[in-house]
């Protein structure tokens, strides 16, 4: 019986190779701060209400409702919608004197919590979010580095329903390997770019769980421009960003 001829072997090309193969300390590094993340846990503090701290968060919450529906009726301005097409949005602020209605929209941009974070591609409807929700969060143009740094620092993935850090390629060239991304470098390239795929790997990635900033929040809901916390920071979200990973 002749040999049977030998079959060529797949060709993997190095650059394929050299993003495939991962940093074990690093990898290392990021699944210990993950597992003390999960393990760190809030005690609830059990305190009973006076009357007078329920009719003042009902007040304030109305309060809230009424403004924010001042703040969606002004038109937006030319001079107010972002000169880039990536933002990069922090809650700042928690819900003790928000509104059911604004709590939605906030959930809508997927920030749930305080000190998280999420990209986002400017457009329409999200200034229009962004307008109402204006003393909640703050916002502005993340260049490259700060990117870079979040998710490489704080990026998580969610796959079926489980949470994972983003220290294995394989694992992203598994889930995103339809559209072409097959290691984080690749994730960073398209969140920066507003890539074609931008949508579905904002959806891959989890919000980032931010640090709480020292000095650099006062907890005022004025506008940045004017002193405050809230609004658009334009460049100077970077060095808030920094502060924060």
């Amino acid at each position: 019986m002749a040999d049977e001829e030998a079959k060529p072997l797949n060709y993997v090309s190095e650059i394929v190779l050299k993003k495939r193969k991962s940093n074990e300390d690093w990898a290392n590094r990021r699944k210990e701060q993950l597992e003390q993340r999960v393990k760190k846990s809030k005690s609830d503090n059990f305190v009973i209400k006076k009357p007078e701290q329920f009719i003042r968060e009902f007040r304030d919450k109305e309060s809230d409702l009424i403004k924010m529906k001042y703040r969606g009726k002004r038109p937006i301005k030319a001079s107010i919608f972002p000169q880039s097409k990536l933002l990069f949005i922090i809650r700042i602020q928690g819900k003790n004197d928000m509104h059911p209605h604004t709590r939605k929209l906030l959930y809508s941009l997927r920030l749930r919590r305080m000190f998280t974070g999420v990209f986002v591609k400017a457009n329409d409807r999200i200034m229009e979010i962004l307008q109402k929700v204006e003393p909640f969060v703050t916002y502005g143009y993340p260049n490259l580095k700060s990117v870079n740094e979040l998710i490489y620092k704080k990026g998580l993935a969610k796959i079926n329903k489980q949470v994972f850090p983003l220290t294995d390629n394989n694992i992203i060239e598994q889930a995103m390997s339809e559209h072409g991304i097959i290691c984080i470098e690749d994730i960073v390239k398209e969140i920066a770019n507003v890539g074609p795929h931008f949508k579905e790997v904002c959806s891959f990635l989890c919000p980032f769980n931010l640090n709480k900033p020292e000095k650099a929040l006062h907890g005022k809901k004025k506008v940045y421009k004017d002193g405050g916390d809230s609004g658009n920071r334009e460049d100077q979200i970077n060095e808030l960003i920094s502060k924060m990973n």
